[in-house]
């Protein structure tokens, strides 16, 4: 067999990056992962790493990667995803000035009522509400701890892109988004950066996703293993990234990817706004629309169960059935999807008769929340016209994949092999080893595996849900 041209996906999440090397069908034929420093919280609403952790924990998940495709071919692309809304300054060389602002950081309140004043009528064209957990008020508060010194405004995709390119690159309009470009005129929010005291040369280039942004220098070359010269293609946030490797890349198309945080993202032809604020849409790279949030509460719901103990869990959840109480499992005060509440916090309603029925209500939560997200979105106008894809490592469960897909009433599609670096890998294809994103996502992507409804849980699950949306409006957290 011929060697082939590969692609490679590096995906720089929270806890570390991840990186997948594809043949043109799909085929994983490397894969590695190197952990990144713990987020640092050392104020109420503050959310930090160190920036400069992202390029040695890169080059190493490469070598590893790249280390294991002999005989398979050589890499022709390299694509990052990363998580979305997560900023930092660096200098004009482009080392970090500072510590990176994480995509949950809150700090940047006073910023953001100037950034939703500034902009109001732009953001109601795009159906944006500016809130705390987009990145545009935290570049604000950069900016004021700039002032007098040279620096440039940096994404985790840009960041990486630079140094694999050895210049600045172009960041793609997905990891944009949340800072103020506008996807509709193609241009940065000119007047709400004014507002903020934010100087427009310190802001990046934009570009579509799967565009090319460089070429990899001799210096990351030889760091990495790339071959010099194999080309840079712009990627998309992480939650982006990994719907597209789910296989819902069309209208009508679906997906959730239920990692750390729950993230529900589907394909439309035309905007969809919220005046609400917790619905916010991407730009696909043809020119279609993302519409789609991404919640607080998710695969973090069960780090309280300890990861060695989940299988275990699992059974004895399926075993029992039904839980006979209701639960919020959201570990930290806050949510921004389906709901908009910095206020909320998580509950549980009644008292679990054992440790089951407690892990069970957990789960049974996060696919009410869920639901409600789909609602959500089909009431603004973004409807599904077939079951929801599924990936990320909740998806691995199966009772819960049942649970959630006899919440949502028609079932769920579970992805194989969906991930955030799958994803980065489809973007690195396009218009490369294949002719463009349709094509690339055709032949590389895996049908899922159908999850029908239980129906002996049915009326249960909707009873639970009905109890459920009644505890949040009882709060006064849901209309």
């Amino acid at each position: 067999m011929m060697p082939a041209n590969l692609v490679a996906g590096i995906d720089v999440a929270t806890a570390a990056v991840r990186v997948a090397v594809c043949d043109p069908a799909g085929t994983v034929v490397a894969s590695a992962e190197q952990p990144l420093p713990a987020i640092r919280r050392p104020r109420p609403g503050w959310s930090e790493q160190d920036a400069s952790a992202w390029w040695p924990a890169t080059v190493a998940a490469l070598r590893e990667a790249l280390s294991g495709t002999a005989g398979h071919g050589t890499v022709t692309a390299v694509c990052v995803a990363a998580t979305s809304g997560t900023v930092v300054a660096v200098s004009p060389e482009g080392s970090p000035l500072g510590a990176a602002l994480m995509y949950d950081d809150r700090r940047a309140l006073a910023e953001t009522k100037i950034a939703q004043a500034a902009g109001c009528a732009r953001w109601q064209r795009m159906g944006v509400t500016m809130t705390a957990s987009f990145s545009l008020p935290r570049i604000g508060w950069l900016a004021a701890r700039q002032a007098g010194r040279p620096w440039l405004l940096a994404h985790v995709a840009d960041f990486i892109g630079w140094r694999l390119a050895g210049h600045r690159v172009p960041l793609d309009w997905s990891h944009a988004l949340k800072s103020g470009y506008d996807s509709l005129d193609g241009e940065w929010a000119g007047e709400v950066f004014d507002a903020l005291a934010v100087p427009r040369n310190v802001l990046p280039d934009v570009d579509r996703p799967a565009a090319r942004g460089g070429d990899v220098c001799a210096g990351a070359a030889d760091q990495t293993g790339l071959p010099e010269g194999c080309a840079i293609q712009l990627g998309m946030t992480d939650g982006c990234a990994g719907q597209l490797a789910a296989g819902a890349e069309r209208p009508g198309q679906f997906a959730t990817v239920l990692g750390t945080t729950l993230v529900s993202k589907g394909v439309t032809g035309t905007l969809v706004r919220d005046p609400q604020g917790s619905v916010y849409s991407h730009r696909h790279p043809a020119g279609m629309w993302l519409p789609g949030g991404a919640s607080n509460t998710g695969g973090d719901a069960l780090a309280r169960w300890g990861g060695d103990r989940l299988a275990g869990l699992d059974r004895a959840a399926a075993a029992r059935g039904p839980s006979t109480v209701i639960s919020w499992p959201l570990r930290r005060q806050g949510e921004r999807f389906p709901i908009l509440r910095p206020d909320a916090v998580g509950f549980t309603e009644g008292t679990p008769v054992d440790e089951a029925d407690a892990y069970r209500a957990d789960l049974e939560g996060v696919a009410y929340l869920e639901r409600l997200g789909y609602e959500r979105l089909a009431a603004l106008g973004a409807v599904r016209d077939q079951p929801v894809i599924t990936a990320g490592g909740g998806a691995r469960s199966h009772v819960w994949s049942v649970i959630r897909a006899t919440v949502l009433g028609d079932g769920v599609a579970v992805a194989a092999g969906a991930s955030t670096s799958m994803g980065a890998c489809l973007l690195a294809a396009a218009g490369t080893i294949h002719p463009d994103l349709t094509a690339a996502t055709s032949v590389m992507v895996r049908p899922p595996q159908m999850i029908e409804p239980d129906s002996a849980t049915r009326n249960a699950l909707e009873d639970g849900y009905r109890r459920w949306t009644e505890a949040l409006r009882r709060r006064g957290w849901l209309d």
